[in-house]
């Protein structure tokens, strides 16, 4: 597997929980089977180049009859997306968007990248972990870097979509879990974690409210402040969305776990980005929290998209203890209105099968 999420994997990203149904591992939740039609699965996953066409036919057709329908490739591959679609897969190309540790933009473009509450940019004094390198979302230079990029990808005739991850500030807040990682209490907003703060974003927002950011005493508790940043994020996202439209292609985004908490820890209203899916990575291990959360938090994306996309439901397969907890987590994502999941880990025939199990083969 790919090693694209070291840090989500140490358990990046936090969440809020209201437990619905009692969990068991011999709980079952009931899917009314009027709600299978149009379920769509997918799958994360880093192409090998060594990989054999033969044995991706024989890969792909797997994951078709159990009810995969797309694939998210985190690199190009015009051997693996071809071998996908070659079995009624369909094949999106998956890019880092804001998160760019690219040493020749860093060298180049040094303006380019996010500078925190304290006036460090993020190349000299990146959080967290060394590959956090953020551009600023607010520089229409950035803006085109990124346009011309996604334009790139989806001229090939073999990308069916673009698949954006990190698309969005780095995280303000981590989850509970990580302070002692990072031997950090993170029980207010800390400025050397707290992003953007350059002249263009600070011209920016006095052109959007008229203020200055300098004379705001606290401007980790203005609302006009990260409503500014929201919007940065979302003019992004809806910029690379209009490039999708032209080429008649699909664009979908991983995000945070649910609306309240992509705000809160990261600035990214993903509600409000016009997109043909979304994937909120629902990795409930990372947030200490029991299987039935994955319901509560799909519960609380389908109710603010209100119809606008669909959602399908994220979820990390090493946060399962057995494979009847797999199962569990699959049912509550698809009773709760996810419209089919996404999933990251190791995909092994069992697991084939329980989705297959799961979804029971009726789709549109």
């Amino acid at each position: 597997m790919s090693n694209r999420r070291n840090f989500v994997k140490s358990g990046l990203i936090a969440g809020v929980a209201a437990a619905v149904l009692p969990l068991s591992s011999s709980a079952s939740v009931v899917v009314n089977s009027t709600e299978k039609k149009g379920w769509k699965h997918w799958v994360w996953t880093n192409p090998k180049l060594t990989d054999k066409e033969e044995d991706l036919a024989v890969l792909y057709k797997k994951y078709y009859d159990a009810g995969i329908r797309g694939i998210f490739f985190e690199a190009d591959s015009e051997k693996h997306f071809r071998a996908a679609k070659a079995q009624k897969l369909e094949a999106h190309r998956w890019i880092w968007t804001m998160n760019r540790k690219i040493e020749s933009v860093m060298k180049e473009h040094p303006e380019w990248y996010a500078v925190n509450r304290n006036g460090e940019s993020c190349i000299t004094h990146p959080p967290y972990v060394d590959y956090y390198r953020w551009l600023c979302p607010s520089r229409p230079e950035v803006r085109q870097y990124l346009e011309n990029e996604v334009q790139e990808i989806l001229n090939k005739d073999y990308v069916d979509g673009i698949h954006l991850d990190y698309v969005r500030y780095c995280d303000v807040i981590l989850p509970v879990n990580l302070w002692q990682n990072y031997k950090i209490e993170q029980t207010k907003e800390l400025p050397e974690y707290d992003y953007c703060y350059c002249s263009v974003c600070r011209e920016g927002f006095k052109a959007f409210r008229g203020q200055d950011l300098s004379a705001i005493t606290f401007p980790e508790a203005s609302l006009s402040w990260r409503q500014y940043r929201y919007n940065q994020i979302t003019a992004i996202v809806n910029r690379l969305a209009n490039v999708a439209v032209k080429h008649k292609k699909q664009i979908t985004a991983a995000v945070f776990p649910t609306p309240e908490v992509a705000r809160r820890n990261v600035r990214q209203d993903w509600t409000n980005w016009n997109l043909s899916g979304v994937c909120p990575m629902i990795y409930h291990g990372f947030y200490k929290e029991p299987v039935e959360w994955i319901g509560d938090a799909v519960t609380e994306g389908t109710h603010f998209l209100a119809g606008k996309f669909p959602l399908y439901a994220g979820l990390y397969l090493s946060d399962f203890k057995s494979k009847d907890e797999l199962k569990l987590g699959i049912q509550y994502a698809l009773q709760h209105g996810a419209k089919g999941v996404s999933l990251f880990g190791q995909v092994d025939d069992e697991t084939l099968g329980i989705l297959k199990s799961v979804s029971d083969n009726s789709y549109i």
